[in-house]
């Protein structure tokens, strides 16, 4: 196939093209080699990266190495270990435990958790595995621990919800940004080159607790760092919108021509006077003033050259996370910013295909192509591409939160009995999770467990059953970037023997549970499948192909089969040039675009908006919110905010990066960041244990006495389990419209521990040691009982490396 490298016999590969298995900016690069263990990484040119990787990036090839790598299906038994046995007998007994809990307590006995790194390909087919196989309401995802208020917050405005709905290049020629709780200096650096110059010309606005390298950034450019309290980034928001509207800094011809509601949201911000948000958020009046006036000034009703405002984690993982990002885009929407070439608002999609993963059916209340499952249209487009009767396609589902608190529960206050089966795809929710000790306890309630993974992570060893499974380089399939941009992984190399593809797992089920042939193993076929099933709704990728993106083609949802979409704006002459460039360049070839329309077949969409909102009227809403304490607020008993957060070498729960030396080596321990004056207060010295408390629980790492950070919180990396696992301490409060958790912020109290210094490289022993039963694996033909540290990683190539 055009554009795409064959694996031969012996496993060589000669330039395959793919991109990185991390974050949203998804990278692009070349893998060259002739097995895993040989595979070399060349940055590729690219818009997003431009031939620029980060540390995860170019040590990716070491997590294909991992020494624990699992290579046969393990299957717990009674009251004992996981042991190896054959891939029938797995899917069998899965199969077969599924259908007698069925029998027993109906299809909502069993639940699906996807991940936000999983191909497009394999989230349809999960959400086709849930909805037409098991006919279960319940499956949601971790990326619900991502972008979900910032989805929900776009879909009530703009009637559509995508992470960035312009390129991430437009950034770099804007008078000013406005970065909202992101640190993509350290999250995600090749995409700081796009903020270089913005920050070069004193435009660089950050709004973080911290003094993070990308608020340094912006500080050593002339911009501003706003280091608000935790959890007021919603009081600050509304108080620059105060400014704006009451110095008539406000575009007023495009509020009357493209938005509704802008007088309710007048008044509500009437009472936000920089003062008031000084008090509330201390930042001090004058500095909310002249963010305000910094940013208005860049908008093209100022004659600025464009502003942005750019939403994270930071600002959305809360109770009123909604909220915030709604005052985030009421701000943007007063300076007339989206819906314009050069301006906009938009939110950093993290997860690897967090933009994709919850576009096509993993999300609760959602089927393919970004519909509502209560939709009955969009019930009878799905059911018909699933060859089923709309009436049994379940319902909605609940949030992820909710999902793991019912698991295997009772029934309660008139509430069914929570699921007593789970199938957990690419995430690791024991290290990943709000409460997470509570979360581990629900897990242990099943019935049955069924982990499909890669390495032995935590959630794999409390299984009943676990899936080996394939990754990133090993894997054909499309993810969709942070820009919505739909891109190609193809495969480089071949799994290690006895792995099989998600894809190859589902459809095997699917087989055995009675309905055969329902979901395909091809790649290719899987993602025709998904585009007939997304075609007419919000994210519609009908006019994409293996055969168009193999091509070069550089295409954006919404990309209709034929003509334009109705619902965005459809091909203009400025997205059309962005649109016929291919991977290897942001490509500006107009012929090229004119010879796309004049086909018919539509270009794809890099900016949304740009003639009308998706909205019934094509106007964007304003939503007037009000700002209001943390869930779980500062107390005599825990005087401190905790924050948590992402490092440059580690990625989310750490199952691929703490299996990396080089990123080990780095950062071998979970940390407390800590003020010097809060360290000198509660006799902590640098080096030394701390113990973190909050109500969910205790965390101990070794403290980093940082002027940084604000002297009123503490800040803990969230990639570690184990005594330093961030979420055993996070608050599980949701955000009542996305259901998001407040991870970030809580209450704890700080005093130096007595413990000895924790060992981040343990973690994977402290997780053993906490399974249900010691694991036992046959390794070289042998019965063989692993210690628990033989899954960290040298004793595991040893004993149990054969184990295929």
């Amino acid at each position: 196939m055009t554009g795409s490298a064959a694996v031969v016999d012996s496993g060589t590969t000669a330039g395959v093209a793919t991109h990185c298995p991390y974050c949203a900016l998804q990278c692009a690069m070349t893998l060259t080699g002739h097995d895993a263990t040989g595979l070399q990484i060349s940055a590729r040119e690219f818009p997003t990266n431009r031939k620029g990787l980060c540390r995860k990036g170019w040590t990716a090839p070491e997590v294909l190495r991992a020494p624990d790598r699992l290579t046969t299906p393990l299957i717990r038994e009674p009251g004992g270990g996981l042991l190896p046995t054959d891939w029938d007998t797995a899917l069998d007994h899965v199969a077969e435990r599924v259908r007698i809990l069925v029998a027993e307590s109906g299809p909502q006995a069993v639940a699906v958790f996807g991940g936000g790194g999983l191909t497009n390909e394999k989230a349809y087919a999960l959400g086709v595995f849930a909805r037409a196989v098991l006919r279960t309401p319940y499956i949601d995802y971790n990326g619900r621990f991502c972008m979900s208020s910032a989805a929900a917050a776009g879909i009530r405005t703009f009637g559509l919800d995508r992470g960035l709905p312009f390129p991430l290049t437009d950034l770099a020629g804007a008078g000013a940004v406005l970065l909202i709780g992101s640190n993509p200096a350290q999250t995600m650096p090749p995409a700081v080159r796009h903020l270089a110059p913005v920050a070069a010309r004193g435009g660089l606005i950050v709004v973080d607790p911290r003094r993070t390298p990308t608020a340094a950034l912006a500080e050593d450019g002339g911009g501003l760092h706003l280091q608000a309290i935790p959890g007021t980034d919603l009081a600050l928001v509304l108080g620059l919108l105060h400014v704006v509207i009451h110095e008539s800094l406000a575009d007023a011809p495009y509020i009357a021509a493209r938005t509704t509601g802008f007088p309710a949201v007048q008044r509500s911000v009437a009472t936000w006077w920089p003062e008031r948000v000084e008090r509330v958020s201390g930042i001090p009046a004058e500095l909310v003033r002249a963010a305000a006036r910094r940013l208005a000034g860049a908008a093209p009703c100022a004659g600025g050259p464009g502003g942005y405002v750019i939403t994270g984690r930071g600002a959305e993982q809360h109770t009123k996370g909604t909220d915030t990002v709604s005052a985030c885009i009421d701000l943007a929407l007063a300076l007339g910013l989206p819906g314009r070439l050069g301006s906009g608002y938009g939110c950093l999609t993290g997860q690897g295909n967090g933009q994709g993963g919850r576009e096509h059916g993993q999300k609760a209340d959602q089927l393919p192509g970004y519909r509502r499952i209560d939709d009955p249209a969009a019930r009878a487009h799905v059911a018909a591409v699933w060859g089923m009767d709309p009436g049994d396609l379940p319902g909605p589902g609940v949030p992820a939160v909710e999902l793991l608190s019912r698991l295997g529960s009772p029934p309660a206050s008139g509430r069914p009995a929570g699921p007593r089966a789970l199938f957990v795809h690419g995430a690791n929710p024991v290290v990943s999770a709000p409460d997470a000790t509570a979360v581990e306890s629900r897990l242990r309630s099943l019935d049955l467990l069924v982990v499909c993974d890669v390495v032995p992570s935590e959630t794999a060893l409390l299984a009943d059953v676990v899936l080996p499974v394939t990754q990133w380089a090993e894997e054909d399939g499309t993810l969709t970037s942070l820009e919505g941009r739909v891109l190609r992984r193809r495969r480089a190399v071949a799994p290690p023997p006895g792995v099989r593809s998600d894809l190859e797992v589902l459809a095997g089920l699917a087989d055995r549970l009675g309905r055969p042939g329902l979901i395909d193993t091809e790649p290719a076929r899987v993602f025709a499948a998904l585009a007939r099933a997304s075609a007419g709704g919000p994210a519609d990728y009908s006019g994409i192909d293996y055969g168009r993106l193999d091509a070069g083609a550089a295409v954006f949802w919404p990309c209709p089969a034929t003509g334009n979409d109705p619902g965005t704006a459809g091909p203009r002459v400025a997205d059309a040039e962005a649109s016929a460039g291919t991977e290897e360049s942001a490509g500006t070839d107009l012929s090229a675009a004119a010879q796309h329309v004049a086909a018919q077949r539509h270009p794809g969409t890099p900016r949304l908006f740009l003639d009308r909102f998706a909205t019934p009227d094509g106007r964007a809403r304003f939503v007037a919110v009000d700002h209001r304490p943390v869930d779980d607020d500062l107390r005599p008993d825990a005087p401190l905010f905790l924050v948590t957060g992402r490092l440059p070498e580690h990625y989310q729960s750490g199952a691929q990066t703490r299996r990396v030396p080089e990123l080990v080596a780095a950062q071998p321990e979970p940390f407390v960041q800590l003020h010097p004056d809060t360290a000198a207060r509660l006799g902590v010295e640098d080096g030394r244990p701390v113990r973190l408390t909050s109500r969910r629980g205790v965390v101990v790492a070794v403290a980093r006495i940082s002027a940084a950070i604000r002297t009123d919180t503490v800040f803990l990396p969230f990639h570690w389990s184990g005594p330093g696992r961030a979420n055993t301490l996070t608050n599980p409060a949701t955000d009542p419209v996305s259901g998001m958790p407040e991870f970030k912020v809580c209450a704890v109290a700080a005093e130096p521990a007595d413990a000895v210094k924790p060992d981040g490289a343990a973690d994977c022993a402290v997780a053993a040691a906490t399974t249900r039963e010691p694991i036992a694996v046959a390794a070289s033909g042998k019965a063989a009982a692993l210690t628990d540290a033989a899954w960290t990683g040298a004793a595991w190539t040893a004993e149990a490396g054969s184990t295929s």
